[in-house]
């Protein structure tokens, strides 16, 4: 029954073939479902039980429904339950403090349903499951529960398994009803205890450990409960409003693709399906679970780690979808067990799972480095129970403005993080009805895991995690805010004119979409009102400054604001990059005698890559090289002949390659590993290198070479970028103990990559000298 109205093909005189499972909450709900039987029955007495299916770690009481199972085969089991019609309340799902205080309106209680009954009697909807003979039923037992602990006719066991095939076909068709946002487990610690993959694995366990099998079954029950999940309608509506304060200073309609939506339906009906969502602010996991909500996806559960789960905040956000994991559990086989099959338990059933799979976030801007922690766990589920097609869907929400990059920045230079409390969380709610523009959200293509590898496997892991990167990647899209940064810190100290600002953002919004990058629905259109609106909002949120006074408005960022910049234009730097590195080559073979300068180009190109390694996801070298060949065929079509002519046609290359973007694109990350290699170059022979001194030394000396000028922006002064400069000296084995020759090797790449800052000066030259240009593009 689609729309929950039970229309039956059942006959009065077939009545005595038919027992109906009353779903009833109190007694005036199994009033209304025995009139009803009653009134369809004819003259005969129809056989019933009534049962409170809750779903709840207790057993179900089906004495009444046991006595009733010993029929012929042929008997037809037919569930029942009331829907509760709350118009008001289900259009909007408008949630007021009287829902919190009495409960969900969808389910009242006995005076409230009396009530409703004088009102309108119509409100109280019979709703019929799917009806399955008794013969069906047993066989489903057997094939689900491998025949339990008896699967006799005056089976306990059997009866709680009816009574839960009833409970599901009743929730499928309220979900006609209600929706899909409402679909959630039920029953889940029932279906593991009864599950054959379950007593096999904790047999096996036992076997191992020594002990017996009920030991392990009485250690699994209050695991069960720590770890499983138990949403409601209730609270995911509750969550859902939630999630709508917290976008309170957005535009109201998030912008997303509705074939990408299409696409990602179809996805979490048919497939076991994990949602990986970049991580850049504390609002980024609210995004996926608001467009499940608002479009009526099926819910999501989240992770959250078990420190989070206290009083309560902890139950709610059990009760709207979140599983709690504890941090450590590698000496507890018991629940590593339990939380293995869990996850199995909730991919078979289609439930989909959601995380961020960077594990924190991004301080920099751009993708983080995958954790493979929580992706582990699911992969390691899926080859122990057998669980094939998993679905891993990259899902990325862009912001015009993220309200965190402020504290993101202060840590990163080194200054005191604000403690995480609740004075601290009233005022970042405050912060975030702030206007602060639009929210766009973007899905990847799934990477289909048709198979999963064994536990051991970690190169098949990393490979699963980089390619969920490269495809988040992909989907990233330009915005107004990523590209007004990426051209303001491009052009720095100089500003620019409206002319020349709005010129410039429409001929790299030409280069993107030439390259099928995805852009704004703002950048897309070419809009100017909406360009101008977007740019509104970053001046009044202070991340860009404008003067009026004179005889044009001028756009600049404060230099105190480069490191906030900076956070912007790195989410998007990733789709430069290739870009950037062609740029570099030609700029650095311009002002030297290469000989071969197409050989040398090529040199430089893998010098590049491996310099940078550590900040961006790289595709392997032989593809690598056919994309840099792509775009400089976009450049030019006769590239490699102008390579090939040397001077005079790597100068005509250069002058097809504008407007210049690499040095705003990979000039931070040079400044700040160039403070790291000059803290170790001033080693002395024998010196060990103590990583936290090291960084809190560079923090100090990056300040100073800001204020000396010796670096070209705050934007290079940040403990992760120190980490990463760290790291990279690290694999060129500069970081052990000081010797003659590695510090000889240190001062070496000292020269390379202040050499490369001072190319990169020659590039920014380069492309402020075409802004007067730009004016004419833009116009």
């Amino acid at each position: 029954m689609a729309d929950g109205t039970p229309r039956t093909t059942l006959v009065a005189e077939d009545a005595a073939d038919r027992l109906y499972i009353i779903d009833a909450r109190n007694g005036v709900e199994r009033r209304i479902l025995l009139d009803w039987i009653h009134a369809t029955s004819g003259d005969g007495k129809p056989a019933w039980a009534s049962l409170d299916i809750e779903d709840g770690d207790h057993a179900l009481h089906v004495e009444a429904l046991q006595a009733r199972l010993g029929a012929t085969p042929s008997r037809l089991v037919v569930p029942l339950r009331v829907a509760w019609r709350i118009p008001g309340f289900e259009r909007g799902r408008a949630l007021k403090f009287r829902h919190l205080l009495f409960g969900d309106p969808r389910h009242p209680g006995s005076l409230r349903a009396r009530a409703i009954l004088l009102r309108d009697r119509r409100r109280a909807q019979i709703l019929m499951g799917e009806a399955a003979t008794l013969d069906t039923l047993r066989t489903r037992f057997c094939t689900q529960t491998g025949g339990g602990d008896g699967e006799g006719e005056g089976s306990a066991e059997f009866a709680r398994f009816v009574a839960r095939q009833a409970a599901l076909a009743l929730d499928v068709a309220e979900r006609g009803v209600r929706g899909t946002r409402y679909k959630v487990p039920r029953f889940v610690a029932d279906g593991l205890r009864t599950s054959p993959k379950f007593r096999a694995a904790l047999a096996e366990l036992a076997e191992q450990a020594g002990r017996p099998v009920a030991d392990l079954f009485r250690e699994a029950r209050p695991l069960m409960k720590e770890v499983i999940a138990r949403p409601s309608a209730l609270f995911l509506d509750l969550r859902a409003r939630l999630d709508r304060m917290m976008f309170g200073g957005y535009a109201p309609e998030m912008e997303f693709d509705a074939a990408e939506l299409a696409k990602l339906r179809s996805i979490l009906r048919e497939h076991p399906t994990c949602i990986l969502f970049t991580h850049k602010t504390y609002i980024d996991g609210a995004t996926p679970s608001r467009l499940a909500y608002e479009n009526d996806l099926p819910m999501l559960h989240s992770f959250g780690g078990a420190n989070l789960d206290f009083a309560v905040m902890g139950e709610f956000f059990r009760r709207s979808g979140m599983i709690f994991i504890r941090r450590s559990f590698q000496d507890q086989p018991v629940y590593k067990l339990v939380l293995r099959h869990y996850i199995a338990w909730l991919l078979a059933k289609r439930f989909p799972l959601s995380w961020a799979f960077e594990g924190t976030r991004s301080r920099l801007g751009k993708l983080m480095p995958p954790k493979y922690g929580l992706m582990k766990y699911v992969l390691d589920a899926a080859h122990a129970t057998g669980t094939q097609g998993v679905h891993f869907v990259p899902f990325v929400t862009s912001f015009d403005l993220i309200r965190d990059v402020e504290e993101y920045a202060a840590e990163q230079t080194g200054r005191t993080k604000k403690p995480e409390s609740l004075s601290w969380f009233i005022g970042y709610m405050k912060s975030l009805k702030e206007p602060s523009g639009r929210i766009r959200l973007d899905i990847g293509d799934p990477v289909v895991i048709d198979a999963a590898p064994g536990p051991d496997d970690r190169r098949a892991l990393e490979k699963v995690a980089f390619a969920v990167a490269v495809e988040a990647n992909r989907v990233t899209p330009l915005t107004v805010t990523s590209v007004t940064c990426l051209i303001l810190l491009g052009m720095a100290p100089r500003g620019a004119t409206a002319a020349e600002l709005l010129g410039a953002i429409a001929v790299v919004a030409d280069w993107a979409r030439a390259r099928g990058i995805r852009l704004s629905k703002e950048l897309a259109s070419g809009d100017e009102a909406a360009l101008s609106a977007t740019v509104d909002t970053l001046v009044a949120s202070g991340l860009l400054a404008r003067y009026t006074a004179g005889s044009d408005t001028i756009y600049s960022i404060d230099p105190a604001k480069h490191p906030i910049a900076s956070y912007y234009r790195n989410i998007i730097a990733h789709h430069f990059l290739d870009r950037a590195m062609i740029e570099l080559a030609l700029f650095e073979l311009r002002d030297t005698d290469s000989g071969d300068a197409t050989a040398a180009f090529w040199g430089r190109i893998d010098r590049l890559r491996d310099l940078f390694k550590f900040e961006f996801f790289y595709p392997p070298r032989d593809e690598h090289r056919a994309a840099v060949e792509a775009e400089l065929a976009r450049i030019d079509p006769l590239w490699d002949r102008r390579l090939a002519s040397g001077d005079r046609g790597i100068a005509q290359l250069l002058r097809r390659c504008q407007p210049v973007v690499g040095h705003a694109i990979l000039l931070p990350f040079i400044e700040a590993y160039s403070v790291v290699a000059e803290q170790l170059a001033r080693a002395k022979p024998g010196d060990a290198v103590d990583e936290k001194a090291l960084l809190d030394a560079a923090l100090v000396e990056g300040r100073q070479a800001w204020l000396l000028r010796r670096i070209s922006s705050e934007a290079a002064i940040g403990k992760l970028l120190f980490a990463n400069g760290l790291a990279l000296m690290r694999h060129m084995g500069l970081a052990q103990a000081a010797t003659p020759d590695n510090l000889a090797a240190r001062r070496a790449l000292l020269m390379e990559l202040r050499g490369l800052a001072n190319v990169m000066e020659t590039m920014r030259l380069s492309a402020v000298a075409l802004a007067d240009r730009l004016v004419g593009v833009g116009d």
